[in-house]
């Protein structure tokens, strides 16, 4: 089971501190897998939600391939991904049911069915964590990514 903090937030979520190298860091040494946001504007990396806010190199991401789950905010970073490496993990999406990552994963957008190779986004803000196939928990899936993970870890059989 992949248990995935989303931005950088493990307890929570936090606006000013999330997608962050230093707040990823934090996640991944206490040993969660970290969903981040990634724009290239003018051949520069730059992590950031809404908007790029934070520059980053792209050593420091191939650094951390085997804990990232690079979301590709713009279809530039689609692309630059795609040329770099297939070491990474990324992909692209909006509102879609799921998204296919680069490593054959499911990114299953909230309330949305699982499968074995799906991970669940944020079910906890979405009551999916509470009852899946009326069992306490999330079922079927091979990961989960949340603000609360560390909650989740802790507190649901998964």
């Amino acid at each position: 089971m992949k248990y995935i903090s989303h931005r950088g937030n493990i307890d929570g979520k936090s606006i000013y501190l999330e997608n962050t190298q230093e707040y990823i860091d934090i996640a991944i040494s206490i040993g969660f897998d970290v969903e981040v946001d990634v724009w290239e504007i003018d051949s520069e990396l730059y992590l950031g939600h809404d908007e790029p806010s934070q520059q980053v190199q792209f050593g420091w991401l191939f650094d951390r391939k085997d804990k990232l789950w690079i979301h590709c905010k713009n279809l530039e970073a689609f692309l630059f991904f795609k040329s770099k490496s297939n070491e990474l993990n990324y992909f692209w999406h909006q509102n879609d049911d799921f998204a296919l990552t680069s490593k054959g994963y499911l990114w299953t957008y909230p309330n949305k069915p699982l499968g074995e190779y799906s991970i669940a986004v944020l079910p906890d803000m979405h009551n999916d964590v509470i009852i899946w196939n009326n069992k306490i928990g999330i079922q079927n899936c091979a990961g989960v990514c949340s603000d609360f993970i560390e909650n989740i870890r802790k507190n649901y059989h998964i």
